[in-house]
C-alpha cells in the first residue's frame, strides 16, 4: 500500500498538482498528472479550466487535507471516476455510483458503430439497453438522436435508479425510460438497434483484472460465467426475437472473443454485419442484423 501522503500548507494549485502527480506516479498510476487535475478540481469545485486560470491561487489548509486523502484513495486503487462520482463517456460528464459499471472509452465503438446505423439524424429510431447500468450507451445515442425514444434494462435496480439520475440530469427523461429487467426476458415490441455491453470476464479473468476493475465494479456487470459467454448464450434469442426486420444489435466483447460471440449469434438466426476495432486495434463491437 503506498504511503499515505499529507502535503505542505501555502501551496498554490500549480504546485499542489505536480505535488499530486509526484506522489501519484510514485505510487504506480499511470495517468498521475490527468489524475491530480481531475481530483484536485473536485476539491475546489470546478474543473481543469479553473487550474488553468487561477494557477497562482493558495489553497486553504481545509483543501491541501482534502486534496491529500483523495491522493491516498487514489493511491490505493480507487479510480479517479468513483472517488469524484462522475465520468466522462462520448459528449456526456455522467454521475455513477458504486452500484453501476464505469464506462471505459472502448465502449465509445458502440456508439459510433449505432450512430451509423441511425444515418437520420431526425428519425424516430426505437432503441434498447439490456445491461444499461448508467444509462451511457442509450443517453449517448439520443443525444446524438434527437427523434429517438430508448428503454434501458437492468437486472438491478440501484442501476436503474442511477440511469434514471443521468437521463434527467440530462434532460432526457421525455426519451429514455428505464426497468429492471432481464436481458429483454418479459419484453415485447421491436427494436431498430439494441445495444449491450454484457458482463464478459471469464471466472478466472475476474481474479487477475486491474484492482480499479476488480475491487470496485460491480461482479455482476463483469462476471461472464467460467467461459464469459453466458450473457451472450442468454440474449442472442431476445435479439433475434426483438429486432425489426433490417434492425441491428451492436454488442461489446472482449479481446478474443469476437468470434465465439459471432458463432452464438449465427446460430440464433442472426447476421454479423460488422466488426469494429476499438482505439486500440482490437475487435470491441459487434453489429448483428436481423434480415
Amino acid at each position: 500500500m503506498a504511503e499515505k501522503q499529507r502535503f505542505v500548507s501555502d501551496m498554490t494549485l500549480r504546485q499542489a498538482v505536480a505535488a499530486g502527480a509526484r506522489a501519484l506516479s510514485t505510487g504506480g498510476i499511470e495517468e498521475a498528472l490527468l489524475d491530480a487535475n481531475l481530483l484536485l478540481a473536485h476539491v475546489i469545485g470546478g474543473d481543469r479550466l479553473t487550474l488553468v486560470r487561477d494557477v497562482n491561487r493558495d489553497l486553504t489548509a481545509a483543501e491541501l487535507d482534502d486534496y491529500s486523502k483523495l491522493i491516498d484513495e487514489r493511491n490505493e486503487r480507487k479510480p479517479t471516476s468513483r472517488i469524484i462520482g462522475r465520468r466522462a463517456f462520448w459528449s456526456l460528464e455522467l454521475q455513477i455510483s458504486d452500484a453501476v459499471f464505469d464506462p471505459r472509452p472502448d465502449s465509445e465503438t458502440l456508439i459510433a458503430a449505432a450512430l451509423a446505423h441511425m444515418p437520420n439524424e431526425t428519425g424516430n429510431y426505437v432503441i434498447a439497453d439490456f445491461g444499461t447500468g448508467s444509462g451511457c450507451l442509450l443517453l449517448a445515442v439520443l443525444v446524438e438522436r434527437p427523434g429517438a425514444w430508448g428503454l434501458g434494462l437492468d437486472y438491478s435496480h440501484a442501476s436503474v435508479q442511477q440511469a434514471m439520475e443521468n437521463a434527467r440530469n440530462l434532460r432526457l427523461c421525455d426519451r429514455a425510460r428505464f426497468m429492471v429487467g432481464d436481458w429483454g426476458e418479459a419484453l415485447s415490441g421491436s427494436f431498430d438497434l439494441i445495444l449491450t455491453n454484457p458482463p464478459y470476464l471469464t471466472a478466472a479473468e475476474t481474479k487477475y483484472v486491474d484492482p480499479e476493475v476488480r475491487c470496485h465494479d460491480p461482479r455482476l456487470a463483469l462476471d461472464g460465467g467460467d467461459d464469459g459467454l453466458s450473457s451472450y448464450r442468454a440474449l442472442a434469442p431476445h435479439l433475434h426475437r426483438l429486432l425489426k426486420p433490417g434492425g441491428q444489435a451492436v454488442l461489446e466483447c472482449g479481446y478474443w472473443q469476437a468470434d465465439h460471440v459471432a458463432g452464438i449469434l449465427t446460430s440464433a438466426g442472426l447476421r454479423i454485419a460488422e466488426t469494429h476495432p476499438d482505439l486500440a486495434g482490437i475487435d470491441r463491437c459487434l453489429c448483428a442484423a436481423k434480415e
